[in-house]
């Protein structure tokens, strides 16, 4: 974690924090840092898959440029959902929503957008991403980077669990989906932590697997 300097506020907090030895103390700073900076919020995590296979078979500005096509891509998905980037990082996006909803289609609506872009590509050029969405108190700080459970928890089904095209929603997030949103997952285990979890995988067919049918 960089905590930058343009938050001094942060810094000296998180410092006397450091310092505390009386529980009681420790508890009321650990209270006023998620005052000021926390709230409940759905994480929204993207990565792009094949990053080893691809840099190795065809170089790295191979894949940044396909790492661009992608922030250009998901950038207006994500803002037009409601959703708000917290950064691109890497190969990454990392977002937050105000519910689960919203995020799911997002979600989809990403997964539908690349796969029609990725017919006016060649295959070495397709970009395919994996999605990681769970809901709880998240800190976000410097306005670029955020943390907690729930980050974690999407990063591992983001980044780890997640395979190419796939979203990953845990199933307390799922929960709070209404059923008329007509969102559908399958139900599957996953492990984060040393912990088994239930989550799902939601359900989605492209244009192009329907025009097959």
């Amino acid at each position: 974690m960089h905590i930058q300097p343009k938050d001094p506020i942060l810094q000296e907090t998180l410092l006397n924090y450091s310092q505390e030895s009386d529980p009681t103390k420790r508890k009321q700073l650990e209270e006023s840092i998620w005052q000021r900076y926390g709230s409940e919020n759905t994480a929204f995590v993207l990565d792009m898959s094949g990053f080893s296979l691809l840099t190795r078979k065809y170089g790295i500005v191979h894949y940044l440029s396909m790492i661009r096509r992608m922030q250009l891509t998901v950038e207006p998905i994500i803002t037009s959902h409601g959703g708000r980037i917290i950064k691109f990082e890497a190969d990454n996006c990392f977002a937050v929503f105000p519910e689960p909803s919203s995020a799911t289609r997002t979600a989809i609506t990403i997964q539908h957008a690349l796969a029609a872009s990725n017919l006016l590509t060649s295959e070495d050029m397709d970009v395919h991403v994996s999605i990681g969405i769970d809901y709880g108190k998240i800190l976000i700080l410097n306005e670029d980077d955020m943390y907690g459970d729930a980050v974690n928890r999407a990063c591992k089904m983001g980044e780890d669990l997640g395979k190419a095209d796939e979203i990953l929603i845990s199933k307390e997030a799922m929960d709070m989906i209404p059923e008329d949103a007509q969102i559908h997952g399958k139900l599957i285990e996953v492990s984060i932590g040393g912990l088994t979890m239930p989550a799902y995988q939601i359900i989605y067919r492209t244009d192009t697997e329907e025009e097959q049918q």
